[in-house]
């Protein structure tokens, strides 16, 4: 079909959710033209996924909004049990690290939803993109070249579609790609199953209470017959995030039912609530896309994994899915790789959002504690189709470490772009890759957290290569399009 006025792009991401935006400013500095939509006429306005992991502000940071999450979040407060209007005790929720030099942020930091979305919306302008707001998909059509997608607003032709939509993603939907529930995540026997983590509903609002009335030094949670309900602090906000289950009944999302709630199962009045200022209801699921790739067309964030809030993990795994589909993009429509270099995106990220799908419903059922598996520091790609050799403390796939390097910089300093790095530890071995705008080359003295040894770090952060000398470093880079910075 002849279509007339068709706009083009590099990449069109469906969704100005914390995934879609961190996709679109990945792609952004990686000089990458991206198209971001959104059928709403505004952001998300929601507190919604308001648990920032270690590991998701390593991210940030390196995307160039650490400052902003700094100024704008806060650590989480210990929660406190409250027992018929009576405090009774303070527990800490959390595991909580002191930061070292290799991992420069222990606890998880709080910042609500909406807060994150304006700060990445913020550094997407900065570096030139933008959001079409108003602007819904209707259909979309894919050939050998590209994908026609159909817009409200008018058709866009796009070399890739990236599905950042939500659990409810209209793309996942076009395409026909099933989502298999609770039961048939890896690990259970299969079956497709429902997805029911939780079959009460919850309620999530944003309320603001009166200032003599609740104070914001805790996590404040009230437990009873008809469910828990849970009022927590926003940093940088006058605002309290309500969470609050319904064993019995259907949640009222009306600011007058948010009142009666709170003085039904809390010591407060209803008009210690001055101001309901969103509301929403749900039912906790744990769903994972069949597939997170279509030809040309990739499923990211909620669209391909919908996780129960209880384990802080959805907004998180969805961030980190842009950060690991953005540079491989970049390298495809930059530098001439293969295209086969996007299979590793399902290879790599399917497999971890099933782990964290399965971490969030212990945690909500209360069978594991927030520890360290929740951070998301430990995760990796060591049996990635991207992951090649060892040396030193570590092997191709984990986590880059921070760390203190010459002239008082750090690691991460040295790693922030959109470039790789070929990291040389403690040795003096000859490298075949000139220093340039791909491939950055770094070396430092012999370190605790890498040992000695070549490190090639992917600008996702992970180790993609590593070796006692720079023997298969060339092998390695080519598939990368990243040939033509070596000297072979």
């Amino acid at each position: 079909m002849e279509l007339n006025n068709v706009k083009e792009t590099g990449v069109l991401i469906v969704g100005a959710g914390p995934c879609g935006l961190a996709l679109g400013c990945d792609l952004a500095r990686r000089g990458v033209r991206a198209l971001v939509v959104e059928r709403a006429p505004a952001l998300f306005p929601g507190s919604r996924g308001k648990g920032i992991q270690p590991r998701t502000r390593e991210v940030l940071d390196d995307l160039g909004v650490g400052d902003a999450v700094r100024e704008h979040g806060g650590p989480a407060p210990v929660g406190m049990v409250w027992q018929d209007g009576e405090r009774q005790r303070e527990y800490d929720m959390f595991r909580r690290a002191a930061p070292t030099d290799a991992e420069p942020y222990g606890a998880p930091w709080l910042m609500p939803q909406w807060r994150t979305q304006e700060i990445l919306l913020a550094r997407l302008r900065e570096l030139g993109g933008e959001v079409a707001f108003s602007t819904a998909l209707t259909g979309l059509d894919q050939d050998a070249d590209g994908v026609t997608a159909h817009l409200t607003t008018g058709p866009v032709r796009a070399s890739f579609l990236v599905a950042a939509d939500g659990g409810r993603s209209t793309v996942r939907r076009a395409l026909g790609i099933a989502m298999t529930g609770e039961k048939g995540l890896p690990g259970s026997d299969g079956a497709k199953g429902s997805g029911v983590v939780d079959p009460a509903p919850m309620l999530v609002a944003d309320v603001r209470v009166a200032e003599d009335a609740l104070d914001r030094d805790n996590w404040h949670v009230m437990s009873g017959e008809q469910g828990f309900l849970a009022l927590c602090p926003l940093p940088g906000t006058a605002d309290f995030q309500l969470v609050a289950q319904f064993r019995e009944g259907e949640p009222d999302t009306s600011p007058e039912g948010v009142r009666a709630l709170v003085a039904a199962r809390t010591h407060l009045a209803a008009r210690d609530v001055t101001e309901v200022r969103w509301s929403s209801d749900f039912r906790p699921r744990a769903a994972l896309a069949d597939r997170f790739r279509d030809g040309r067309v990739f499923l990211a964030g909620d669209a391909a994994h919908v996780h129960s809030p209880a384990g802080g993990q959805g907004l998180n795994t969805s961030v980190q899915d842009a950060y690991n589909l953005g540079w491989k993009l970049g390298q495809v429509l930059r530098y001439g790789a293969p295209a086969a270099l996007l299979d590793s995106y399902e290879q790599e990220r399917r497999p971890i959002a099933a782990d964290m799908l399965g971490l969030s419903t212990r945690i909500h059922r209360g069978e594991q504690e927030r520890g360290a598996a929740a951070q998301q520091l430990g995760l990796g790609y060591r049996e990635g189709p991207l992951s090649a050799g060892r040396a030193g403390a570590l092997r191709s796939g984990d986590r880059a470490p921070d760390g203190p390097t010459a002239g008082g910089r750090r690691l991460f300093d040295v790693f922030r772009g959109p470039h790789f790095t070929l990291l040389a530890v403690g040795t003096d071995t000859e490298l075949p890759v000139s220093d340039g705008e791909t491939v950055r080359v770094h070396r430092t003295d012999a370190y605790e957290a890498y040992g000695k040894g070549l490190f090639l770090v992917r600008p996702d952060g992970y180790i993609g290569w590593a070796g006692e000398d720079a023997s298969g470093l060339a092998g390695y880079l080519a598939p990368l399009g990243l040939a033509a910075v070596t000297r072979c």
